[in-house]
């Protein structure tokens, strides 16, 4: 969710402002000024979204009231989001996504985008899905959406399609080795596991001791019967990432292995 904030975010503080498009020689003090407080009322209200969402949410419904629009209504799912109230979350961003006109079509895809990422926070991968769908056949090219989409697909058990995603992205951004550890495992779930390793090792090569590839590398090598390679991948993330989502599994693998961190 936080990935795409940012981008949204700038947009929408953008449209808050319906003189925003205007030449600034004929938009009055009058029309910057009210610019300008849409602007700053929608950054607040993003912020306070991020430490205490319940207050925000209240916040961004009151400023919706009082017209802040579509900006209003972004600050109050994001809001839902950080309560943890995913779905309701997800509801909202899409409403937002599908209502934005079409020469927004790069902010709506954004907002499709997120509301994606929201349906799969609440474990509904199909919704996840089809957000996430939509979103790209409003931005094609988006390589962030392109991950997220995989990801949704890894977790429907739709392998093939996962690694149909990577690939666009991978064309699009041949250098990413995030990009490359996720097909990595998408070629382990459907049996390819000389495929995934090339994948790793090229993504060791762009970023060394990178927690995820290495953690990767520690699964294929423990699938190809190289035990003492998994121990000491695993090993490594334990120790270097401790505390991370990565260094939990690497743990939890060592400890099938018998062994412990010293």
């Amino acid at each position: 969710m936080k990935r795409t904030l940012t981008a949204v975010l700038l947009a929408l503080v953008a449209d808050a402002a319906a003189v925003a498009a205007q030449d600034d020689a004929v938009r009055s003090d009058v029309d910057r000024s009210a610019e300008y407080a849409n602007a700053r009322e929608y950054a607040d209200c993003m912020a306070l979204a991020s430490r205490a969402p319940e207050d925000a949410l209240g916040s961004a419904e009151t400023w919706e009231q009082r017209g802040g629009g579509d900006a209003a209504r972004h600050c109050a799912a994001v809001a839902l989001f950080g309560m943890g109230k995913f779905a309701e979350a997800a509801e909202r961003l899409e409403q937002l996504g599908r209502s934005l006109p079409a020469e927004r079509a790069d902010l709506a895809a954004e907002v499709l985008g997120q509301a994606g990422m929201a349906w799969q926070s609440a474990g509904l991968y199909e919704r996840a899905l089809a957000a996430q769908t939509a979103a790209l056949k409003l931005a094609p090219d988006n390589v962030a959406l392109l991950v997220d989409r995989s990801t949704t697909q890894f977790f429907l058990g739709k392998c093939w399609e996962a690694i149909d995603d990577l690939n666009e992205a991978n064309e699009r951004a041949p250098d990413r080795p995030d990009i490359l550890v996720l097909r990595a495992s998408a070629y382990r779930c459907v049996g390819s596991l000389e495929l995934a390793r090339e994948d790793v090792d090229r993504a060791l090569e762009l970023k060394p001791d990178d927690p995820e590839a290495l953690l990767e590398r520690g699964t294929l090598r423990h699938l190809s019967g190289d035990e003492d390679g998994a121990r000491a991948d695993w090993l490594q993330v334990a120790r270097e990432a401790a505390g991370t989502p990565a260094g939990d599994v690497a743990q939890m693998n060592l400890e099938r292995l018998d062994v412990q961190v010293p």
